[in-house]
């Protein structure tokens, strides 16, 4: 019985978060006029929420939209945006989004998923700002979300999530913003206007298209940051008391 317990308890142990975004906001700072040819739709690229949880594989991702479209029949069964997921890294990190028009608040990402339905990739970015690629994620569609399990070391992070018009006729898959009107056009009011259509924040957080600054959601605080400052404090406290201690046994006449 112990035995069939255990992976029941695990899976209560594990790391698991349910992150939401406000509905029929793909539209970037409003203002986006999405594609016709083919035919796209709000719903299609609308993120409405992000369920991560720990898996002895490693993290699970479950994206879930709107409508999860596929505008290009893709066989991937999905073909309406790419979303990026960032992953807060536990110290420094990237503080640009790849290519996205966009830069990190509060911290840089260690960690950078990508679902596409040209092939989803995982990186992790090292020291020197070098990305390298880990074991290629497994995608599944269920429903109007997508279940994405990937390599990502399981535990509590902060992410960036940002959803983009997919194209197959880009060199990544990813349709930019022009100022240029027409049926394959994804078309906003400024050229330097940024690549996603919408962006993971709280309600009435604009600063993404207003300041091309996104925060992040989730484990946003520095826990490893955290516990390093609180282990020096401990080990500065037991110097002090040791050296207090030694200082009384060697003046025993001294008293308080």
């Amino acid at each position: 019985m112990g035995a069939s317990i255990l992976p029941g308890v695990l899976a209560l142990l594990a790391p698991q978060t349910r992150l939401t975004d406000p509905a029929a906001d793909a539209r970037g700072d409003g203002g986006y006029v999405l594609p016709t040819r083919p035919a796209f739709t709000q719903d299609m690229l609308d993120l409405r929420a992000l369920d991560t949880r720990g898996t002895p594989q490693g993290m699970q991702f479950t994206v879930t939209y709107g409508q999860l479209g596929n505008p290009w029949n893709s066989p991937a069964g999905f073909s309406a945006g790419v979303t990026d997921i960032f992953v807060k890294g536990a110290l420094g990190g990237q503080a640009t989004l790849g290519e996205l028009g966009l830069r990190t608040g509060g911290g840089g990402w260690q960690y950078h998923l990508r679902v596409s339905p040209g092939g989803s990739t995982l990186t992790e970015v090292d020291a020197q700002g070098q990305e390298r690629p880990l074991a290629a994620p497994t995608v599944q569609v269920s429903g109007s979300s997508l279940i994405v399990q990937t390599a990502l070391p399981e535990g509590r992070y902060g992410y960036w999530v940002t959803n983009s018009v997919y194209s197959p006729l880009t060199r990544d898959g990813v349709l930019r913003p022009t100022t240029t009107p027409g049926p394959t056009a994804l078309q906003a009011g400024r050229a330097d206007a940024p690549v996603p259509v919408d962006v993971m924040a709280a309600p009435g957080d604009t600063q993404a298209y207003t300041r091309g600054t996104l925060a992040p959601v989730g484990e946003t605080r520095d826990l490893v940051g955290i516990g390093l400052l609180a282990l020096g404090g401990a080990g500065l406290l037991i110097t002090v008391i040791a050296t207090v201690f030694v200082w009384r046994r060697l003046n025993p006449r001294v008293r308080p």
